[in-house]
């Protein structure tokens, strides 16, 4: 048995944040982690995709040389080295992560954990890594186990390592596939599809809703499947997947659109058709923790109906994103030591790494429209864009709504190169409660893509500049 402050279920950006934060306030902490530290994100999701996406801009932007002025020998590329790149890049990551769980002195215990019944906490039995179990007795838990790749045996949407993958499977083949389908065009689906197709295979991405990354805003959607169209890829909307059949030269993908049926075949399939939370294993229907599909429900600050019991990230419903999860960890932890910080929701931005990239916070323009608001609506491109002429990346724009009575910023969205390193601009003044008046009167650097932006708040109340 141990005496621990804190005990954190899963390493992942939300779990090892939590215990980095919880040490910083001199709780004695402890984290489990039964495969790599850094979770999936920096071992299988976010950082080494971000990897591979470099690879592939690259490689495409040595396609167009001629536009700007140079010459090069014929594009080639070596397979191996671009996963090598990316695993390498990850390893980097989940050894940073060992440093700094060493340097804030919190104890890593390799392993899965079962939770039983404890006070004042539930008690976690730990099956090692090494062999044999220990058990931990901790003040409190924060369940941080994250999600996986949901699949579809029924209708053959399972991975098989061969002509099925998820995203763990498209991140380290053996080769890279003449053809693809890629089944779900959330972030996931978008990105793979993105990377694939600038290394030249043919692409078509299946999406069961009426348009492409359907959370994103409806002009942004329809802009996105334009600018991607022009790359190559090919889209079908509004299909359901009915069956998909592997054999061992490719797969057929059997579709209904339209009421009518439709068939692909590509070398390889990835499935993105969402996520589940991993809630297997861990003892909570015998402690009475409530699931809803496949999520654990907490309250404003992570709180389980279970005493001692949080949750954050994956495991506690969408959105699915890692900087949710920190930020969850971070106000989490707080809430346990007594800081009374606010609760978890604040503005939470979205990125998808293709190119262009895509980049939102706060309301669509629909949301706010069916929640009842008047709204001020601004928009600015980014072919007008002085920097993104000169460097080439014109493609895409900046959109943001306001409230019309108040001038409350509601959300922000944008399609272009590099937006996802703009949009925490936009979150910041969602955060900070900002309207047009003190986004107007903010000085933005010139020459910068990020003109746009202001550009576009002057556009909702009619003082654009350049347009």
């Amino acid at each position: 048995m141990s005496d621990l402050d804190l005990l954190v279920i899963g390493s992942g950006p939300g779990g090892y944040v939590a215990a980095i934060r919880a040490a910083q306030l001199g709780m004695k902490t402890a984290i489990v982690e039964r495969e790599a530290l850094g979770g999936i994100c920096l071992n299988w999701g976010c950082i080494p995709t971000k990897a591979l996406l470099k690879t592939g801009e690259v490689y495409e932007q040595l396609h167009h040389l001629g536009d700007y002025g140079l010459s090069a020998d014929k594009p080639a590329y070596d397979f191996d080295k671009v996963v090598q790149r990316s695993r390498k890049v990850a390893a980097t990551l989940n050894s940073g992560v060992g440093f700094l769980m060493k340097k804030n002195k919190i104890e890593v215990i390799e392993g899965t954990a079962r939770l039983e019944k404890g006070s004042p906490a539930p008690k976690a039995v730990i099956k090692l890594k090494a062999g044999g179990e220990r058990t931990v007795q901790a003040r409190n838990v924060i369940l941080a186990t994250g999600a996986r790749a949901r699949t579809i045996p029924a209708i053959g949407l399972e991975p098989d390592g061969e002509r099925v993958w998820t995203y763990r499977e498209a991140m380290v083949p053996k080769a890279a596939p003449a053809s693809l389908v890629v089944i779900g065009s959330g972030a996931i689906g978008i990105e793979f599809a993105s990377f694939y197709r600038a290394l030249g295979a043919d692409v078509t991405v299946v999406e069961m809703l009426d348009r492409i990354v359907p959370v994103e805003d409806a002009e942004v959607s329809a802009a996105a499947q334009k600018a991607f169209e022009r790359r190559g890829l090919k889209f079908r909307v509004g299909a359901k997947v009915n069956r998909l059949s592997k054999s061992k030269s490719g797969v057929t993908v059997e579709l209904e659109v339209g009421g009518k049926a439709e068939s692909l075949q590509a070398e390889v399939a990835i499935v993105a058709v969402g996520i589940v939370g991993n809630v297997e294993g861990l003892g909570l229907e015998a402690l009475g923790v409530k699931i809803d599909r496949s999520h654990v429900v907490i309250d404003g600050h992570g709180s389980t109906c279970v005493a001692g019991l949080y949750a954050i990230g994956d495991i506690a419903g969408p959105p699915w994103l890692a900087h949710k999860a920190s930020h969850e960890g971070i106000q989490c932890v707080e809430h346990i030591a007594g800081l009374k910080p606010s609760n978890l929701a604040s503005p939470i931005p979205g990125c998808t790494y293709s190119e262009p990239q895509i980049a939102s916070v706060g309301l669509t323009e629909a949301q706010a429209k069916e929640g009842g608001r008047e709204v001020k609506v601004g928009r600015f491109p980014f072919r007008v864009n002085g920097k993104a002429i000169a460097a080439g990346a014109t493609e895409g724009f900046v959109k943001t709504v306001f409230d019309a009575k108040t001038g409350a910023l509601l959300g922000a969205h944008m399609i272009g190169h590099e937006v996802t390193e703009m949009i925490q601009g936009f979150t910041l003044a969602i955060t900070l409660e900002a309207t047009e008046a003190e986004l107007m009167a903010t000085v933005f650097p010139h020459p910068t893509m990020s003109e746009a932006m202001h550009e576009s708040v002057l556009d909702a109340y009619g003082r654009a500049l350049h347009i």
